[in-house]
């Protein structure tokens, strides 16, 4: 599929970076020491969506800054650690795009999301987190932040994604999609287009903007 654009929208984990290993190794060590029940715990969709809303469905809500800020501190402490790695594709990709035509749009707030960013060699010029929104994905704000300080309108804007969360927010607004299966299934992930990564994907940068190649 091609796709004619002005900017490129990526989400960070499960699209450009994997921190699984971290994610779940720090979340696992937080539900304990907050006495989370393990079913209650396995109920909750971790990822794609902001830590205080993951919180919010765990703990009343006079009990969420204490434990978002927990939650930030043991995720931050373990990037150095390992499990950090870039996914296919995402560094030849990110090389070959224009600074100021491209975007990361995340549910991390920005010390962490930059952590990890680092760790891989990432630097964007525009990194919007959750310290940036007062709504996070599935609602269209993050997205919608992102185009206007990348100074172009929504619908010349292309969103990479591999949550439902975040698919459902780039739809909201009203940007194209593509979904990467990296984290969940093709049936999971409503889209323009559905790849496996980003290996799957190329552009190449003209005078009107970007051409977008996505798919076999």
């Amino acid at each position: 599929m091609k796709i004619s654009a002005d900017a490129l929208l990526f989400d960070n984990d499960g699209t450009l970076i994997s921190s699984l290993e971290s994610v779940h190794r720090c979340w696992s060590r937080w539900a304990a020491e907050y006495g989370i029940p393990a079913e209650d715990f396995a109920r909750v969709e971790l990822h794609g969506r902001p830590a205080s809303d993951i919180i919010g469905d765990l703990l009343p809500a006079h009990r969420v800054p204490e434990a978002r800020a927990r939650i930030d501190e043991l995720e931050l402490a373990d990037v150095p650690g390992g499990g950090v790695v870039a996914l296919p594709g995402t560094v030849e990709l990110l090389g070959r795009l224009p600074a100021d035509r491209w975007a990361v749009v995340t549910s991390a707030n920005r010390r962490l999301a930059e952590a990890r960013l680092a760790a891989v060699g990432i630097s964007p010029a525009l990194l919007i987190s959750a310290d940036d929104i007062t709504r996070g994905k599935p609602d269209p704000e993050p997205f919608l932040l992102a185009a206007a300080k990348l100074g172009f309108e929504p619908a010349r804007c292309v969103v990479f994604e591999d949550a439902p969360a975040g698919l459902t927010a780039g739809r909201a607004a009203g940007m194209r999609t593509v979904a990467l299966t990296t984290t969940a299934g093709r049936d999971e992930l409503i889209a323009d287009v559905v790849v496996e990564d980003l290996s799957a994907v190329s552009v190449q940068a003209t005078q009107d903007g970007l051409e977008i190649t996505a798919g076999e």
